[in-house]
């Protein structure tokens, strides 16, 4: 997918939300309300339909029936791999690994490339604002490997410090690892700028895009990252799907992950052959419905145009950031503006537990997440035990706002009597 300057495709979610069955439910009597779509989006009736195709009509499986409905398997579970790959601009569809989701892809690059590259004294560089799949692994990592974690700290509105990036930069690490997007604060980040500054210094780049496939127009190849994570979940696919993107001379280099059928081309007792990439880090029978789901979800998506998706988004947060402090004076907003926010508003009501709000949210059929998100060192920064987050997707829309603001107005008459 190349970026261009050509005006977005607008966006109609009330055109969209025909496509999506489950937004027809009603909770406790009221309309669904959807606002969770950072932990997982809804699922167009495409995606729903190719899947039940799958399993109804040519169930069998992937590279070794030689049968009709085995090959037709194949053929549609590499033409997702190709979908993919088209969404996310990889001209070298056999540069993408199919994943259950983000968190196994970062956990792919870290037991194959990490435990090979890094070593004692070895520095990776993080962010404050990392989801705690793109931390655990790397601690993981340099426990064992007695190496060392560091992280480019935040402003108080949710901004990288790219001043003291610059820094950290002089420790020459191995590894930058960092979110396009955070799915708490929803800042999108300066994935090219903060690539190059890597590169510059000597460090190959993991980017998680597992916030940002699903809302800005992605371009791994423009980007210049060296490895690219994203789950498909949050992309309109099923939950088990996802993958890694990741130069072609790196995943030959590195060695499998995970070990059983497929991955091998050769098995003898004493020694095997590995399979090539991309199937060398698909071991075992893999969620075959669930890629297929994914091919169908990037291809709704790019049928969308992701200039256009990150517009209609960008145009609601702002609706939202001046809405809900009308509606609800006390509210406590975090995160940046949103030319610089994608689909995500984290807030708090002052001395009502983030959890009492989702409850009482939910009496009126809204959804929304209330906790730390994963992302426990950032609540821990910006001095907060937990939040509430409202997100969006494609469906979302002012009216779904304009709920959570009449929702919020009846948490505080709730809770203040």
């Amino acid at each position: 997918m190349t970026l261009t300057s050509e005006p977005a495709k607008a966006i109609d979610p009330h055109v969209l939300r025909a496509d999506f069955p489950i937004l027809q439910t009603r909770v406790h009597g009221k309309p669904l309300v959807y606002l969770d779509s950072a932990s997982t989006s809804q699922k167009p009736r495409v995606v729903i339909d190719a899947v039940d195709t799958f399993y109804r009509e040519y169930n069998a499986n992937v590279h070794r029936g030689i049968y009709e409905i085995g090959e037709r398997s194949t053929a549609a579970y590499e033409t997702a791999r190709a979908q993919v790959a088209k969404f996310i601009g990889a001209s070298d569809a056999h540069e993408v690994v199919f994943t259950r989701n983000a968190t196994e892809a970062i956990n792919l690059v870290s037991y194959s490339w990490g435990r090979r590259n890094i070593g004692r004294g070895d520095a990776i560089v993080l962010t404050e604002m990392e989801h705690h799949a793109n931390l655990v692994p790397w601690q993981l990592l340099v426990q064992e490997k007695d190496g060392d974690l560091e992280f480019i700290p935040i402003t108080d509105d949710g901004l990288l410090r790219l001043d003291v990036f610059e820094v950290l930069l002089k420790l020459k690490p191995k590894l930058v690892a960092f979110t396009h997007v955070s799915n708490t604060l929803g800042t999108i980040n300066p994935v090219e700028e903060l690539t190059r500054m890597a590169h510059d210094a000597g460090a190959l780049v993991l980017i998680d895009g597992a916030q940002a496939v699903p809302h800005v127009p992605v371009d791994v190849e423009a980007i210049g990252a060296d490895f690219y994570a994203f789950s498909g979940h949050k992309m309109l696919a099923p939950t088990g799907s996802g993958a890694l993107w990741a130069r072609r001379e790196l995943l030959e280099s590195m060695p499998p992950f995970l070990a059983g059928g497929e991955m091998i081309r050769e098995v003898h007792l004493r020694r095997s052959e590995w399979n090539e990439i991309p199937w060398k880090f698909e071991a075992g029978t893999p969620d075959i419905g669930a890629a297929i789901g994914l091919g169908a979800a990037a291809d709704y998506l790019l049928s969308l145009g992701m200039d256009g998706v990150r517009e209609h988004e960008r145009q609601l947060v702002q609706y939202a950031l001046e809405t809900l402090p009308r509606a609800v004076p006390s509210i406590e907003l975090y995160g940046p503006p949103a030319d610089q926010r994608g689909g995500v508003i984290p807030f708090n009501l002052p001395g009502i537990h983030p959890h009492d709000v989702a409850q009482v949210l939910d009496r009126f059929g809204i959804a929304v997440r209330a906790g730390h998100h994963c992302t426990m060192p950032l609540h821990e920064r910006l001095d907060l035990a937990a939040t509430v987050r409202a997100s969006f997707n494609v469906y979302s829309t002012r009216e779904d706002v304009d709920a959570l603001a009449h929702g919020l107005q009846e948490v505080v008459r709730v809770f203040e009597g």
